[in-house]
């Protein structure tokens, strides 16, 4: 294996939860009520195709422009006073794949800007050749051609590249892309499909590392 490709919400970063938290109180002040549980509902979606949940959730009542204003005004003053959520491992599991020679790229359904601008905030930007973001692909996770992109970007066959998920459809975009899908659940937790396609499941990045880190060692006693 040559290479990772990471998802980042939820994966990378604790940042569904925030999420959650935001379009309870955009919900709130848009007179729909707390719709934080939207999160549950477009998991690995990229921005078009959440709005078109949206639109079948609530209909007329739902308001493009409102939920971006108020999600932001409350992500906003979030991170002004936190910092942002980095998931347990990450910093462990990226020198690893760094000292390892691994080469490593985002592929997550938010946008470019907004996946560049944790990446900086976070202080890993170094350890990725390529991003790949939900406003650069026409067709969204499940479908496997945001990891498609991601894997060309980095010059490496799927067959070749581990993918790192959380999601449903960020697991199948994954496993229909040709990589090879390996589960770190956060708000959701795999059912029976998804456990017949993942190579294994871990409680955190850093238990992902000592996977890797056997594997490795365990190349090497053979040869």
């Amino acid at each position: 294996m040559n290479a990772v490709v990471f998802d980042m919400d939820g994966l990378m970063f604790d940042t569904e939860r925030i999420c959650m938290q935001a379009w309870d109180y955009a919900g709130e002040k848009m007179g729909i009520g707390k719709a934080g549980y939207m999160v549950l509902k477009t998991l690995g979606m990229n921005y078009l195709e959440t709005g078109e949940m949206w639109k079948r959730e609530f209909g007329e009542r739902y308001d493009e422009q409102e939920l971006r204003r108020y999600s932001h005004e409350f992500t906003s003053v979030y991170y002004k006073e936190n910092a942002l959520p980095v998931k347990k491992g990450l910093y462990l599991l990226l020198d690893h794949l760094k000292n390892s020679g691994y080469k490593m790229a985002v592929a997550s359904s938010s946008q470019r800007s907004e996946i560049e601008e944790h990446l900086e905030d976070a202080g890993v930007s170094e350890y990725f050749q390529a991003i790949i973001g939900g406003d650069m692909i026409q067709r969204s996770k499940p479908d496997p051609e945001i990891y498609l992109k991601a894997c060309e970007a980095l010059g490496e066959v799927p067959g070749d590249c581990y993918a790192l998920e959380d999601s449903k459809n960020g697991l199948l975009a994954a496993y229909r892309a040709g990589c090879t899908p390996l589960m770190v659940p956060d708000l959701w937790k795999p059912d029976d499909e998804i456990l017949g396609i993942i190579a294994g499941k871990f409680d955190d990045l850093e238990k992902v590392k000592d996977y890797l880190e056997g594997s490795s060692n365990e190349i090497i006693s053979r040869h």
